[in-house]
């Protein structure tokens, strides 16, 4: 089914509605994915709730009101068939109301986010051409690229001035000190969380700058490249300078730091914060920046505390779960892997686990991670190249003896 019919049927059946119970995951794709439709609905005269989770069972969806799912739900069978899905990770729901690029053939993984699926989804329910800057966290967020739907988006939004683009450093912060010190997309080893060494490298490049009241960008860079490229991928450093948006609509102009931001508030149960800025309240917004910087220290903290992981496929066990996402993606970009690399830590009962490929490692890991994590009792699932399961703690030896294993054959 042609997307754009896909997106009506979904629309349709929100406008439907006099009440709608929100539930979108908790990273940056799925907050602005839920932030979307809920200004969509708010415009709308529909009242709804928005709750931010990790994750959702069926037992979440058990009331007698209208229940709607942003960057969750694609891979659930057991959830009720009237359930309105806004997603983009490997289908297997199979409602009537599923809005998922995947249904239509097109790359959920590169070429459109949750995000981007919710911005067609409420471009259907009324003018709202100027939530297309809440697009781009979704696809920074997710590592997508600027191509197929997302560059639709994009375009659309440079041609309503809602997006502006430009060039420069891509790390988030407030300032230029902050972007090199919590730098974790990438993550520059020797340099990310090394305050007085970074205070040296802009002292120097001011110095470099003879006279003139701005430091040199192309010094300080220089100087940055060299102390991290001994264990950083050159990829890796290619990212930090490179193409930047301004958000002409949004509290927090810069796109890569609305992202962080948002994206720091929910990994750390502080998800209500990340909404709120993309609803387009700036109360909160000092504490939202705080949270960030805590929480991609505690990142930098997992890192440099890592052990070498054991035997030839990359296993790693951090100490706290709202870090495993985070700290997969920095292995399996930054550091040079040949394997997929595996991050889990647990919670109680359950354990939390994140799985990640490497450029060029073509395992597919969404169809991986849900057999394994059925198999101990689980669930899980996701993209080709990045997913995540929740399985009981006392399967964790079960579930990597699984994944060793199937990597190995």
């Amino acid at each position: 089914m042609p997307l754009e019919s896909i997106a009506e049927t979904v629309a349709e059946q929100i406008r439907r509605q006099e009440f709608v119970e929100v539930y979108a995951h908790h990273d940056a794709d799925g907050i602005a994915a839920g932030s979307i439709l809920c200004h969509a609905m708010d415009r709308a005269g529909i009242r709804f709730r928005l709750r931010i989770r990790q994750e959702i069972t069926a037992a979440n969806l058990n009331g007698d009101v209208a229940y709607l799912l942003c960057d969750l739900g694609a891979g659930m069978t057991d959830i009720p068939a009237d359930t309105i899905v806004v997603d983009h990770h490997l289908p297997k729901f199979e409602g009537e109301f599923h809005a998922n690029p995947r249904l239509a053939a097109i790359d959920g993984d590169r070429e459109l986010s949750a995000a981007g699926m919710a911005y067609i989804v409420a471009r259907k329910m009324g003018d709202n051409r100027d939530l297309a800057g809440l697009v781009i966290p979704g696809i920074i967020g997710d590592g997508q690229e600027i191509a197929g739907k997302n560059l639709e988006i994009f375009n659309d939004g440079i041609t309503d001035g809602i997006i502006v683009p430009d060039r420069g450093i891509t790390l988030p912060g407030r300032d230029m000190a902050e972007r090199w010190y919590m730098a974790t997309s990438p993550y520059l080893d020797g340099i990310s969380g090394t305050e007085q060494l970074i205070a040296d490298l802009i002292d120097q490049a001011h110095d470099q700058a003879k006279g003139e009241n701005v430091s040199r960008i192309d010094t300080l860079l220089s100087r940055v490249i060299l102390e991290a490229a001994p264990n950083t991928t050159r990829a890796s450093l290619e990212m930090i300078y490179g193409d930047t948006y301004h958000l002409q609509r949004e509290v927090i102009e810069d796109a890569h730091a609305l992202t962080a931001v948002i994206d720091a508030c929910g990994k750390t149960g502080h998800g209500d914060l990340g909404a709120t800025l993309c609803m387009r309240s700036s109360h909160y917004l000092d504490q939202a920046w705080e949270i960030t910087r805590q929480h991609r220290m505690n990142v930098i903290d997992a890192i440099k505390g890592l052990p070498a992981p054991e035997g030839q496929v990359s296993v790693y066990e951090v100490h706290d779960v709202t870090l495993t996402s985070d700290v997969a993606d920095i292995l399996a970009r930054d550091r040079e892997h040949i394997h997929p690399v595996l991050v889990y830590a647990n919670a109680g009962d359950s354990c939390k686990i994140s799985a990640r490929c490497p450029a060029g490692v073509t395992t597919e890991l969404g169809p991986l991670v849900n057999k394994l994590a059925a198999a101990c009792g689980g669930n899980g699932g996701g993209h080709i190249s990045r997913a995540g399961a929740t399985i009981p703690c006392d399967k964790v030896g079960m579930f990597t003896k699984g994944w060793q294993e199937a990597l190995a054959s």
